[in-house]
């Protein structure tokens, strides 16, 4: 699970997405195991980067079951089975707080190469 946590990070970072964060929500979610939220500058970026996550996602052999918010863009869900991963504008993160509704969640340190190719 650690290797698909650290692509979909991998790939939202990539795409210039920011404030990545991945929750362990085991025993405190029955929908998922984990949970990613990050954010997109405006709708078309997350969008972008919610494209990147699910072309990812396939070419790990663990394409998305869900996607929803696509055709918005200020927040987008995609259900990947074990992993839920939000992506959001910065106002709605900010409005919503989704990552407080787990507030007993683990941080799941990801591994990010941050240098440039």
């Amino acid at each position: 699970m650690k290797k698909i946590l650290n692509a979909i990070a991998q790939t939202i970072f990539d795409k210039k997405g920011f404030n990545i964060i991945a929750l362990d929500v085991r025993g405190l979610s029955s929908l998922t195991d984990y949970m990613i939220v990050a954010e997109g500058n405006i709708d078309r970026h997350v969008k972008a980067i919610g494209s990147a996550v699910s072309q990812t996602l396939r070419e790990m052999n663990n394409p998305p079951w869900h996607t929803e918010g696509d055709k918005v863009g200020d927040w987008l869900v995609i259900d990947a089975g074990d992993v839920i991963v939000h992506l959001l504008t910065p106002e709605l993160r900010e409005k919503y707080g989704i990552e407080f509704l787990w507030k007993e969640a683990k941080i799941v340190d990801l591994d990010i190469l941050t240098e440039q190719k």
